[in-house]
Order: structure tokens, then sequence, then C-alpha cells
């Protein structure tokens, strides 16, 4: 790919028409969109297209790729209300931004609410500060390409930047890595449920000058990710991210 100075590749994966591309940045925020919005261009070197739109001192930190599921944003919001329901979860942030037009008729029969909670994929955010948590991916709505996108996690004093933003299932493991040599190994089952614009919990208890500077998806299937590589990492110390070990 062709780089214009200052710039840098961070992410290379392969992807079908059949899904969507998710992109996250240090500063909270993120977008999805389909596959088939970024053209096919004749030449390996071309410099693509505008992914997401940039806010001053931000810069794309991951890219994911999640499967498409074609659903309204009235099925989206009753399907949230619906797991919810069923988690026992009392997290009314757990809702697409106010400004997504919904008619408030939604209703799932039980077999469209099966057929959601069978392709419903999480995704996971931890921060340099060490919280993170799971969200649906239907509370990431589907936009166009090229737009400044939508909050992915609070970013302030307590949860610092977004260190890592990619999709997991139930039965993966995670690993961090602190800029002061810590390490910790949990299961994603561990980690929080929540909403996409909440904070988040304790996932490693870092010290008062200490980041975690890298998060490693360890899958279920004895340690290879769905590529069939060790991991996926994503850092903010100059690494690429979602790297396979």
């Amino acid at each position: 790919m062709k780089l214009e100075e200052g710039e840098r590749l961070i992410a290379v994966h392969t992807c079908t028409d059949e899904q969507d591309v998710l992109l996250a940045t240090p500063n909270g925020k993120c977008i999805r969109f389909e596959v088939p919005d970024v053209r096919v261009f004749a030449g390996r070197t071309s410099t693509g297209v505008r992914g997401i739109r940039l806010a001053d001192g931000d810069e794309v930190m991951s890219m994911s790729i999640i499967d498409h599921v074609d659903a309204t944003p009235d099925e989206r919001a009753a399907y949230l209300k619906y797991a919810r329901a069923k988690r026992g979860s009392d997290d009314a942030s757990m809702a697409d931004e106010p400004e997504e037009e919904t008619t408030g008729t939604g209703d799932l029969s039980p077999e469209r609410a099966q057929t959601l909670e069978a392709a419903e994929q999480f995704i996971l955010t931890v921060s340099d500060r060490g919280f993170g948590k799971r969200t649906s991916a239907y509370e990431y709505r589907l936009t166009g390409r090229g737009g400044q996108g939508i909050q992915n996690m609070e970013v302030n004093e307590r949860n610092g930047r977004i260190v890592a933003t990619f999709p997991v299932r139930e039965g993966d493991g995670i690993m961090l890595v602190s800029d002061g040599g810590q390490v910790i190994r949990t299961t994603v089952g561990d980690i929080r449920i929540a909403g996409r614009r909440t904070q988040g919990v304790t996932v490693f208890r870092v010290a008062a000058d200490e980041h975690v500077v890298s998060v490693a998806r360890l899958s279920e299937d004895a340690g290879e990710d769905e590529d069939g590589n060790g991991s996926e990492e994503a850092s903010l110390d100059g690494e690429a991210p979602e790297t396979p070990q």
C-alpha cells in the first residue's frame, strides 16, 4: 500500500463481501461499514480510500473484520432489550445513540430473537489504564465509510486511552502486558458485558505510572485465532495491532 508521509500500515486482514469493517481509535471513536464500501483497486500500491475521519491528534488503532447481520435499527434495539433481560442486566446504557431513527415497533418473534442471538458477536475494548468491557456488536451500528464514527468507550482520566478493540468469543482467553513489565492472563467470560458508551471494569490493576500497552486474544481452539494464527494483538506503542504471534 502506498503511504503518505507520517502514515503507517496497522492491519491487514482477509475478508468477504458478506462482512463488515470495524475501525477504532485510541480517543474512543469507532466506525463500522460494509466491506463492499471499500472499492477494489486495480493496483496493489494504491493509496486507498478514507475509512474514518479523524480528529486532530487521533489515529486508527485497530481494524477488525466482523460478520454482517441484516437487522433493522428497531430489531437491534429490541434484541438488545431482550438480551439484557435474559442476562438479568439493568444496564440501560446498552442502547444505541438516540440520533439513530427507530419507530418503536421492533418487537421480535421468538424465532427472530434466536436467529439474532445465534449470530451475535461481542467486541472487547480495553483501555491503557486496565479497564475493559465486552459489548454486543449490534450496538455498533452500520454507517457509511468515511464518517467521524461513534463513541466506542468513555475516554477520561480514569480510563485513559483505548489500547485494544477486537471481536472475542466466550471461551477465549486474553493476555495483557503493561509497560512496567507486568503480564496478566484472564478469560473473556470474566469480563462484564456492558454498553458501548460505558467505562468498563478493572481487568488489569496497574500502578499509577503504568499503562497497558498490548492485548492478545488467545482462542479457545488450541491457541489459534480464526485465521489460524496464535493471537490477536493491539497496542499503542507503535507496533501494528492484532499482529499474529
